[in-house]
């Protein structure tokens, strides 16, 4: 395939190149990359087991995942459906159904690195930020609330800041970022949503990280019918972490348990029952427990520590919408 630029907000870039494709010198800046990514990934999951959670397989084919509607933020060209046994089932688009279920009956604390596909708009190829296919390090908490949440995963991009900067000096100087990645004050500050539309816009995110010198959370944001809302105040007890210049890593909630909320929240969203009979029958059984949890964005995450111009950068094979590569 030719070179290729796209503009993107902060200027025109080069798309990222297949491997076969690259230079000596761009080979040597993958390899550093791949480095990082080992330390980010090394140090996460161990700080997770470490903190008593379970290490959950990714499921790939399923009756049931994420609806992605009507989240604001969604925008996927196609679902991917097959037939398995004589049975409808799609890729997983997040495992946000099976980390309920299993969070509820199983593993009270789970993670998972599961690999998400989502065929996004063509044009979501000129952010910079989006791919097609990706990895999320999904987790969940039996009990906890948003404030466990947001409070744990502060200490845990805190912790893996300092880790690198301590165990990737070399990496990260290679990389041209050592000085400017700084490992964070914490709490990590607050942001309502309604309160960065009346600032911003209600295209409040390309400001709002803009504005931004560390990572910070976004609340109160309306989405699928799994995150929990208040129907008395309209408020949404959600949350986004959005980094510096580049936008959101990681979304995440605390969630819905009751049978008649879910069934009023799909039906008023549009919400296809029959895709969550499972999800519905526990729920009405009192078998689903309340319980929050989040998705951290893998190749977002080490794009922002690496200075990467481009998400699909940090990947080897890149998934990049509206371009496909032979591998």
């Amino acid at each position: 395939m030719q070179k290729e630029k796209i503009r993107l907000e902060s200027g025109e870039i080069d798309l990222p190149k297949p491997l076969e494709q690259l230079s000596k010198n761009e080979i040597e800046r993958k390899m550093y990359i791949a480095k990082v990514m080992t330390k980010t990934l090394s140090y996460l999951t161990q700080s997770f087991i470490e903190n008593g959670f379970e290490w959950l397989l990714p499921v790939v084919f399923s009756k049931s995942t994420d609806p992605l509607w009507p989240d604001p933020g969604a925008s996927i060209e196609k679902r991917i459906e097959t037939e398995v046994y004589g049975e409808t089932v799609r890729t997983t688009l997040s495992m946000i159904v099976h980390k309920i279920v299993a969070s509820s009956l199983v593993m009270p604390k789970l993670f998972i690195l599961s690999p998400n596909v989502r065929i996004e708009k063509r044009d979501r190829r000129f952010t910079g930020w989006h791919l097609y296919e990706f990895t999320q390090l999904d987790f969940e908490i039996r009990g906890a609330n948003s404030s466990n949440v947001m409070s744990f995963v502060d200490s845990i991009i805190k912790g893996l800041i300092f880790y690198l900067k301590k165990n990737a000096k070399e990496e990260l100087e290679y990389l041209n970022v050592y000085n400017s990645l700084s490992v964070p004050e914490l709490p990590l500050k607050v942001y309502d949503r309604i309160w960065l539309e009346e600032k911003y816009g209600r295209d409040w995110e390309p400001f709002f990280k803009d504005d931004i010198n560390e990572p910070a959370w976004v609340t109160n944001i309306p989405r699928e019918f799994y995150d929990y809302e208040d129907f008395s105040t309209g408020r949404w007890d959600n949350y986004d972490l959005i980094v510096p210049k580049y936008g959101e890593i990681l979304s995440g909630a605390r969630r819905e348990w009751e049978y008649d909320k879910l069934v009023r929240k799909m039906e008023r969203d549009g919400v296809r029952k029959e895709n969550y009979l499972l999800l519905l029958k526990l729920a009405r059984e009192g078998k689903i427990k309340p319980s929050a949890g989040a998705g951290i964005g893998v190749e977002r995450l080490v794009c922002w520590i690496t200075g990467s111009k481009h998400v699909g950068e940090v990947q080897l094979f890149p998934k990049i919408p509206g371009t496909i590569y032979d591998l």
